[in-house]
C-alpha cells in the first residue's frame, strides 16, 4: 500500500461518512422531541436504549458478513436502513411500542455504517501512518457532531422536529449515493489463513484491556451525548450546539494539527493525558452555572476525545488479524452500543434521582477509575 492517506478510496468512504454522521447527529435534538411527548429521563434512557440494544444485536452477524464477503455490501445496506430510518420518525407522533420499532431500525442502520465503513478507512490507511488516518476519518464523524448540534439548533428555531427528520433523510440519501462508488480491496494474499471469528477476536489476550477501556469510554459518552439536550432546556444553561461546537472544534483541531503525535511519542504517551482532560470536562459540566462552563467542559472533553478514540481504534487494528479485521472492529463499534445500553437507562435513572451536576460528576469518576484500572491492565502490551 503506498504511504499516502489521501486515496480516492479514503476521501469518497470519508465523504460518505461524514453525509450519514450529519444524518446521525441531528439526532442529538431527539431527546427534546420525546420530552414534548411526554417521556422523562428514565424513559428517555430505554427508548434511546433500545437502539444501542438492536445495535449490539447484529454486532456479530455483521462480524461474518464483514470478515468473508467484504465491507462495500454492509455499508449500502446500512446507508439504504438508514434513509428508511428517517423517513420513519416522520411517522412518531406519540410514545408507545412505535417509537421503540423506529429506534430499533436506526440502530441497526447505526451499526452497519459505524462497523462497515470504519473497517473500510482500516482497510485503505498505510500502517506507518495508522493513528494519524484514522484520526483524520474520525474527523469526518466528529465535525457532524457540532454541525448536527447547530443545525439542529436553527432549524428547530424556525421550524419543527418534523423539519430536523426530513434534513436527516435528505443527508442519509446523500451518503446512499455518495457510497456507490466504493469497492473493497482485495483482502489477503492467497493461501491466508482464515477467520477464527468473533469469539477469538473477543478473547485475545492483548485485546482484553482494549475492550475494558472502550467500554468505559463509551460509557462515559452517553453522559452527554443523550442527556445534554434535557440539562440545556431544564436548567437554561448553554446550548447543544454551543457544546457540541467547542467539543468538535477541540477535538478536530488535535487531529488536524497535532495528529501526528501518537505515531511520534507512542499512543500511551498521548492516551493517558487525553483520559485526563475528558474526565476534567465532566467535572467542569457538573459545575457550569452559564455557557462558558459549558463551553469549557465542551473543549476538555473535546480534547480528550479527539485523541481517545482514535488511538483505541489505531491499537485494535494493530494488535487484531488482518483476517480478523471485520470481527475486530465489530466488537469494538459494538461496545460504544454496550455502553449507551448500559448508561442511557442507569444514567437516566441517577439524573432523575440525584440531579445532572450530580451525575456528570459521578460519569468523571468511572471514566477516571477505568483510565487507572487500563493502565494497570495493558502493562506489557504492544502499541504499535
Amino acid at each position: 500500500m503506498e504511504d499516502r492517506l489521501a486515496s480516492r478510496p479514503f476521501v469518497l468512504a470519508s465523504l460518505a461518512n461524514f453525509a450519514q454522521a450529519l444524518s446521525f447527529n441531528l439526532f442529538l435534538h431527539f431527546p427534546g422531541y420525546l420530552q414534548e411527548l411526554g417521556a422523562d429521563e428514565p424513559t428517555i434512557g430505554w427508548i434511546q436504549g433500545a437502539g444501542f440494544v438492536a445495535a449490539v444485536a447484529i454486532r456479530p452477524f455483521l462480524a461474518r458478513v464483514l470478515d468473508r464477503r467484504g465491507r462495500r455490501g454492509v455499508i449500502l445496506a446500512g446507508q439504504a436502513t438508514n434513509a428508511l430510518a428517517c423517513a420513519l420518525y416522520l411517522t412518531v407522533h406519540e410514545l408507545g411500542p412505535w417509537v421503540f420499532t423506529v429506534r430499533i431500525v436506526h440502530g441497526f442502520a447505526e451499526a452497519m455504517l459505524f462497523t462497515a465503513l470504519f473497517t473500510y478507512a482500516a482497510d485503505h490507511v498505510p500502517p506507518s501512518r495508522r493513528n494519524q488516518g484514522l484520526a483524520l476519518f474520525g474527523a469526518s464523524s466528529m465535525f457532524p457532531i457540532a454541525l448536527g448540534g447547530v443545525v439542529g439548533d436553527l432549524v428547530l428555531a424556525g421550524g419543527s422536529y418534523r423539519a430536523l427528520f426530513r434534513l436527516s433523510l435528505v443527508l442519509a440519501g446523500v451518503a446512499l449515493l455518495l457510497s456507490l462508488p466504493l469497492r473493497d480491496r482485495p483482502r489477503f494474499a492467497d493461501g491466508a489463513p482464515a477467520s477464527r471469528g468473533l469469539r477469538a477476536a473477543l478473547w485475545q489476550p492483548d485485546l482484553l484491556p482494549l475492550w475494558f477501556m472502550t467500554l468505559v469510554f463509551s460509557s462515559g459518552l452517553t453522559a452527554f451525548f443523550v442527556f445534554l439536550k434535557t440539562f440545556v432546556l431544564e436548567t437554561g444553561i448553554g446550548s447543544v450546539g454551543l457544546f457540541f461546537s467547542a467539543y468538535t472544534g477541540a477535538a478536530l483541531a488535535v487531529r488536524i494539527f497535532a495528529g501526528w503525535l501518537p505515531d511520534r511519542l507512542g499512543p500511551r504517551a498521548v492516551l493517558h493525558p487525553a483520559l485526563a482532560s475528558f474526565v476534567a470536562g465532566f467535572f467542569l459540566l457538573a459545575a457550569a452555572k452559564g455557557g462558558t462552563e459549558v463551553v469549557l467542559a465542551g473543549l476538555a472533553c473535546g480534547i480528550g476525545h479527539g485523541y481517545t478514540f482514535p488511538i483505541l481504534f489505531s491499537l485494535v487494528v494493530t494488535r487484531a488479524r488482518e483476517e480478523e479485521r471485520g470481527s475486530a472492529m465489530a466488537i469494538f463499534t459494538a461496545l460504544f452500543d454496550v455502553g449507551g445500553l448500559l448508561g442511557s437507562p442507569s444514567l437516566g435513572a441517577l439524573i432523575g434521582r440525584a440531579g445532572y451536576a450530580a451525575t456528570f460528576a459521578a460519569t468523571g469518576v468511572l471514566v477516571a477509575l477505568g483510565a487507572i484500572v487500563f493502565a494497570r491492565l495493558d502493562r506489557g502490551n504492544r502499541v504499535g
